[in-house]
């Protein structure tokens, strides 16, 4: 068995509690393991720890425009890869009005999260419509297409050589966040049945980096029922109920909605801000010690960050602190509005990500710069 080091103390000028009750003119910051589950020390300095005035070297925060990546991919496997490591592969998708190909990954569950438009996902269990803000799990090996009402882009999560769980709720209960009956189902219903046929179709399978393309001469999306308790979920942001407390700036992990191997998946619902005088009202400053972090930016006005919009992704790698922009630290401990007015994803991975070849053209290289203070 082992054990982390545990010596739990106080040292010099602090609060007894964490995120709130600063000691006055300090700036508080996370250094944790773990990813927020681990033994965990809370610095107190004199100046914000991303005041930086300078940054050499390829590790850096960066932040990516995917809505410059241009042009719709026939298949979800020719859509550019963003960031990947051997867990996980994030891809940002132009969705075509209809796929002329089924679809099959053979290398982990598929994570589909819809961005932007509406359409109906045909696979092997049936038919859901889908639209904005939903996110669609497909099991490893499922056939499947999309059909678009409305011009679509989705952010494909891939749990590369793995599946997808719900989190451990703990003292909140299985019920919490979201209901498991919330969780929608394909249907065999009459859309579905209408679209088999008995023409030539063609499946492209993804396993290993490399795409197999299997003919049929007729659609193999023919089944006319099914049981069992393995099958493709859907969930709307909208459909998410976020843990809050009055009085305590949650950890991100609070909002974890699904977990891979190796990494999770949060997701940042509108919510009242703490309320309570002495909370902090904004994310800690915290050191991104054994985790990459990842957000993908779907809608609203994103509170922390300057100058960032829908369809944008930032990047903070293990490495060094990282926290709120200086417009949004003068509010702190007071907000101008009663609630947060943003949906965003989140990626959490345990192992180094790897940026895209495609995803350099799109960045914003000034992110960096972006926590430097007027005149700096």
């Amino acid at each position: 068995m082992k054990n982390y080091i545990a010596f739990p103390r106080i040292e010099g000028r602090t609060s007894r509690q964490a995120h709130a009750n600063l000691p006055e003119g300090t700036f508080e910051r996370e250094l944790g393991k773990e990813g927020f589950f681990g033994p965990a020390t809370h610095m107190y300095h004199r100046h914000p720890p991303t005041g930086w005035v300078d940054w050499q070297g390829p590790l850096r925060p960066r932040a990516f425009d995917l809505n410059r990546l241009s042009g719709a991919e026939a298949s979800p496997w020719d859509a550019p890869t963003v960031l990947s490591n051997a867990s996980v592969a994030l891809r940002f998708w132009r969705v075509p009005e209809r796929m002329v190909d089924l679809a099959r990954n053979g290398d982990g569950d598929e994570l589909i999260f819809v961005h932007e438009g509406a359409g109906d996902l045909y696979c092997d269990y049936g038919h859901l419509a889908i639209r904005a803000g939903d996110y669609v799990m497909l099991p490893r090996g499922t056939m499947w297409r999309i059909a678009s009402a409305k011009p679509m882009t989705a952010l494909l999560i891939e749990a590369t050589n793995g599946s997808y769980q719900l989190p451990d709720k703990g003292l909140v209960g299985p019920h919490a966040i979201f209901d498991p009956a919330m969780l929608d189902v394909p249907a065999i219903d009459d859309a579905f049945l209408a679209q088999q046929d008995e023409k030539i179709w063609r499946v492209r399978i993804k396993r290993g980096g490399a795409v197999s393309t299997v003919t049929y001469p007729y659609n193999p999306l023919d089944a006319v029922g099914w049981k069992g308790d393995l099958a493709p979920v859907r969930i709307n942001v909208a459909d998410i109920r976020p843990l809050m407390s009055h009085r305590y700036h949650l950890p991100p992990s609070a909002h974890s909605t699904f977990v891979g191997n190796r990494f999770v998946v949060c997701t940042f619902c509108p919510r009242p801000f703490e309320s309570a005088e002495d909370a902090l009202k904004v994310p800690f400053f915290h050191s991104n010690d054994d985790y990459d972090e990842v957000l993908f930016y779907h809608a609203g006005d994103f509170f922390s960050r300057d100058n960032i919009k829908p369809g944008m992704l930032t990047f903070h790698p293990c490495g060094f602190t990282h926290g709120p922009h200086p417009k949004a630290l003068k509010n702190a401990f007071k907000q101008s509005k009663p609630a947060t007015d943003e949906y965003a994803v989140m990626i959490d991975t345990r192992d180094a990500l790897q940026l895209g070849d495609l995803a350099a053209g799109v960045e914003w290289t000034g992110y960096v710069d972006s926590w430097k203070s007027p005149g700096a």
